[in-house]
This record gives C-alpha cells, structure tokens and sequence, in this order.
C-alpha cells in the first residue's frame, strides 16, 4: 500500500504534485490544521504530515496515531511542533532549514532602506493629500556601518547586500572566526563594541536562553545616538518597552521590526511611535521562498517514506538501522560531549578535534562527529540538526578533523573532543559503560568519573580546604539537592574541577554565591538532552 500524507496547511501546489509523481497518496486540506477536533479526528489515517505555521503539531495530536511516521514542516522554525513528543513515539520531524534565506535577507535589507528614507511615513502622508518634503529627511546607507548580530546563513547573505551597498559591516557571532570574517570582508567584534560603533543594527540569531532580550536597556543606552535597528528574526530579542523609550528620547532614530514578542501583533507599545516600520513577519514571504520549502519538504518526505533516507531532521541520528543499537548510546556521548564545549566556551572556535578510541573507532565516525558539532553549536542554534551542523560550522570558519586509533588505554572505546579557540584549547573526553550510559571521564586533561545529568554545575578552582563543604553549604541554604558529586584534580594542590549533578535548576544568585565565596575561578550551570 503507498503511503499516504497530509497537507493541512497552505502549501504550494507544486508540493502535492511531487508527493502524488512519487507514488505517494497525499489529501490537500489546507484549512484542517486550523480545526483541532477535526485533525485529531483523522491524523491515525497517514504516514505523513506536512505543515507550515498553522498547525499544531502538539502531543495530544501525535497521541492520537500510530500510523505516523514523519511530520514535515516547511520552513526553518519548529515552534509549532513538539519535537520532544514526536521523539518519544518515534516520529522523525523534518524541516527545511535553508529554502527561505534569500528572501528574509532581502526583507532586512527592505527595512532597512524602508526606515532610513521613513517611506511608509512619507507614502501614508503623500496618499493623503499632503507634500511633507522637508519633514522626511533621511540618512544615506553608503559609508554607513552595519552591525550584524548573528552572521550565519541568513547574516551572511545581508553581509554580502549590504556591503553591495558600500556600508561598513561588523559582526558579532559567537560561532564566527577572524579567518572566516575576513574571507567575508566583514569585522568581528563583541558585542559591546558593535552597539557603540553601528550606525544600523540587525538581528540574525534564534531566541535562546542566551538571546533572549539581548537587545535589553543596558544593551540600547550602549549604541551611539541616532542608531536604527531591525528585527526580522524572531520576537524577544528585543526589549520591545525599553525600545519604545528609546524611540521616544530620540536616542533610537527608528526601528524595523518584522517579528514580534506577541504574534499576531494587533497591539504592540512600537505601534504608532514616529519612524517605526512593521510588518507582519514576512520574512519568508515571497512566492520564490514558499515553492522552495514546499518542493524540498515534499522531496525529502517522499524520499523517507519511500526508501528511508533522512535529510534535515531535527530528531534522527543518519546512521542505518543495522548500526543503531551499538551507535545509539555514542551518539549520545557524542552529543553531551559538543554541548559542553558549547556551554563553556566563551570565545569563537577555531578548530575542532574528535579522537575515537578503540571500538568506537570503527563505527560511523562521521554521524558521531555530526552529533558532537550538533551539541556544540544547540545552546546558540537550536533548530541545528545532524545533517546541517557541518554546513553551519563551516560557514562559520570552524576547521573540523577527526582521528581515529586502536585502543591505548584502559578503555574499549572513548571519545575526546579538543578545540581551539582565540583564548586556547580546551578538551573534554567520556565513554559508554555497560550500562549504556555516557560518562565525562576527562575535562581539561583531568581524570574523573562523572554522570551526565539535566541539570549539572560546573567548577574550577584551586585544590585546597574547603571546596566540598562550599558547595554543599551554598547549595543546601538554596535548597538544591545533589545527586551526585564528582571531582578530580591534575595534582595535589595544583588545579582542580568539579561536576555535580543537581536534581534541579539553580538560581544566577546562587551562581554568584559561590564566586563570591573566593573559592572558585568559575561557576557555571549546564543542561544536557539527556533523553
């Protein structure tokens, strides 16, 4: 029997056309994704299922099928589907991370040109019968300085427009090396340097825990006066309020904002002040761009439910079915092993390292290598995936290299994983029991025997008195349980770490405790995916 697939979005036709050249049955009902009772109803009766923004893909939905095996979303952002949910039934989720990137460039370089010359003010008021020539009096973008924050797929292709444009453009991206910036032509630079020197500032980067307000009041009272600011990448990177203020003080000479904190904005404090340009997220709205996720989600289902091959799923290890049993537990090592180097590192990365050790040795290396880059680059780039973190960590410069050797230790198979960055080299190794379970078992070439847990804490310090009972006392008055405590040093006295596995998240405050206390050159909290 062919497999079968919904449509229940609006999608472009070309979409149905490839699904039904395939051989694929597919059922185009572009309105059903808005009815929820109706999509519970029939979900059980497809393969597949592939939306856009409209549907839901929540848990009660995936609940409500067996037969599923692949939700496809066309376009790059998965806000409306649970991947953790899908993960757990065993449904593979798809996206197609790269077809609208032209489009939203353009449409940052659109706002851009839109508040420097305030067009839609001065089209709204020669529509009405008035002729304001002097009340509209503009800025040049040539010889201007843009500053990117987030220089990835999209970031880059700005880049290119803007310096098309003869602006001057700075860069600050944590994933960004000085070798790649210059093969660019652009400036890599902190963040704090890029405020203070942009005469145009635009957001290129997901909303994570890191990016979240990075554009906040402290961030706003750091960028020279008469800055212009756009937004066409996500609501909440920016502190819509303190951005108000600004705008009003005329310390901020205008903002373009596409996406907001609340989607669809019918009200929003930006509303109404002079020389603010909205729209409502089309970033990827061009007729190109949405025949381009179509045509790439309906070839990339099709080709998994025809022949088991996996592109750009978020949730998919691409290793056969042959090698999951015995690569499963390293893919997991593989990736907690990159999100800690993601976690801790606190400058750009240069070059990447991997080294398999026995066993391991012998398996997929490239999917491992795959997961490791996936975990790195995750706590800046969530949507990243095994099948697009090598293309993303080469746009960014990075030099990756694995090597791998018999076994030269007391371990069957380990895995360590070195960088360089701008500030020095950092390694962390583990391996996988028999109990299928990944360890750290080496962190800055200290030994140690540690879980991986959700919620952990990370400390460097001096070995010398006190440290436990530290930890243990700042902790308790924070009503934080351990549940496990691991520590290693290189020698007596000499530099010491520490790992503890915490039954729950802990509060900056407490963060800050614990450097207080003198006894610790770093605190820091990490999660890992431990699922």
């Amino acid at each position: 029997m062919a497999p079968k697939v919904l449509v229940s979005d609006k999608l472009s036709e070309s979409a149905v056309q490839i699904f039904r050249q395939n051989g694929i049955e597919v059922d185009f009902q572009p309105d059903v994704g808005k009815d929820k009772e109706k999509l519970l109803q029939i979900i059980g009766d497809y393969d597949g299922l592939a939306v856009r923004s409209a549907t839901k893909v929540t848990e009660k939905l995936l609940g409500a099928t067996d037969r599923l095996k692949v939700v496809g979303r066309a376009g790059i952002g998965t806000d409306n589907v649970d991947v953790t949910a899908a993960s757990r039934r065993g449904v593979i989720v798809m996206n197609t991370p790269f077809g609208n990137s032209i489009t939203t460039a353009e449409h940052a370089i659109a706002m851009m040109m839109a508040v420097a010359r305030q067009i839609p003010a001065a089209d709204s008021s020669t529509q009405s019968g008035k002729w304001e020539k002097s009340r509209f009096m503009g800025v040049e973008l040539t010889n201007k300085t843009l500053g990117l924050i987030g220089c990835g797929n999209i970031g880059t292709i700005v880049a290119e427009r803007a310096k098309g444009l003869k602006m001057r453009v700075l860069a600050y991206d944590p994933y960004l090396s000085s070798d790649k910036a210059g093969q660019m032509g652009v400036e890599k630079v902190e963040l704090d340097t890029l405020l203070n020197r942009a005469d145009f500032i635009s957001l290129h980067v997901p909303l994570t825990d890191k990016t979240r307000m990075i554009i906040d009041r402290d961030a706003l009272a750091k960028t020279k006066p008469g800055v212009r600011l756009i937004n066409c990448a996500r609501g909440g990177l920016v502190d819509e309020d303190a951005l108000a203020d600004s705008l009003r003080s005329g310390h901020v000479a205008g903002a373009a904002f596409d996406v907001f904190v609340t989607e669809p904005a019918t009200d929003n404090v930006l509303f109404k002040l002079p020389n603010v340009v909205a729209t409502p997220h089309l970033g990827a709205a061009t007729v190109e761009a949405q025949e381009n996720v179509a045509v790439q989600i309906a070839e990339q289902m099709s080709d998994y439910l025809l022949n088991g091959a996996v592109t750009n799923a978020l949730n998919m290890p691409a290793i056969s079915a042959e090698e999951a049993p015995v690569m499963t537990p390293f893919i997991k090592l593989a990736g907690q092993l990159g999100s800690f180097i993601g976690q801790v590192s606190e400058s750009p990365i240069k070059d990447i390292n991997i080294l398999y050790d026995g066993e391991v040795a012998g398996m997929n290396t490239n999917a491992l290598t795959n997961s490791v880059l996936t975990g790195l680059m995750k706590p800046q780039m969530p949507d990243v995936n095994m099948v697009s973190a090598p293309y993303l960590a080469k746009d960014r410069g990075i030099k990756v290299s694995q090597t791998t050797c018999e076994q030269t230790g007391i371990f069957e198979s380990y895995i360590k994983v070195s960088v360089i960055t701008e500030l020095g080299e950092r390694s962390i190794a583990g391996t996988v029991f028999s109990d299928k379970k990944p360890r750290f078992i080496q962190i800055k070439g200290i030994n140690l025997d540690a879980d991986v847990g959700s919620n952990m804490l990370y400390t460097t310090n001096k070995d010398v008195p006190g440290i436990i009972g530290t930890l243990g006392t700042i902790l308790g008055e924070a009503g934080t349980n351990i549940a496990n405590f691991h520590l290693g040093r290189d020698k007596e006295g000499g530099d010491a770490i520490a790992l503890l596995f915490l039954d729950s998240e802990i509060e900056p405050e407490t963060i800050q405790k614990l450097l207080d206390s003198g006894k610790f050159q770093r605190a820091q909290q990490l999660h890992f995916d431990v699922s």
